[in-house]
């Protein structure tokens, strides 16, 4: 059974930083990408981050252009987790974060695999 567990969310103010972990289970994980999408309360949910499986696609991550710059995504293979390092938060920021699962392309737009999600809230 395909598992994804976050872990990491919580309430900051702006200009600070938070650090989202993703602990995997139940999958081949070095073999397929990881990445983390979000939504806020009326919006549609949004593709934040991806990090590809370097076995499968090479060296490859993505970062929508709302958070290019501020957000930093990681992987480590031998634990089975993916960060998500996220700085200069905003309040725009404020949503329930999730971890997904899949293949890069998938994992980017319509990931097969979800988390049950984190809160993350930026007060201003």
């Amino acid at each position: 059974e395909v598992q994804l567990v976050e872990s990491g969310g919580g309430l900051v103010q702006a200009g600070g930083s938070l650090r989202l972990s993703c602990a995997a289970s139940g999958f081949p994980f070095e073999d397929y990408a990881i990445g983390w999408f979000r939504q806020a309360p009326g919006k549609e949910r949004e593709g934040v981050s991806c990090i590809s499986s370097v076995r499968i696609s090479g060296h490859k991550t993505y970062y929508a252009p709302s958070v290019k710059g501020r957000f930093t995504i990681s992987r480590d293979n031998a634990k089975n987790t993916v960060v998500l390092q996220m700085n200069s938060l905003k309040p725009e920021d404020t949503a329930v974060y999730y971890c997904v699962a899949g293949d890069y392309g998938s994992s980017r737009s319509d990931p097969p695999y979800w988390g049950q999600g984190t809160q993350v809230t930026v007060s201003s």
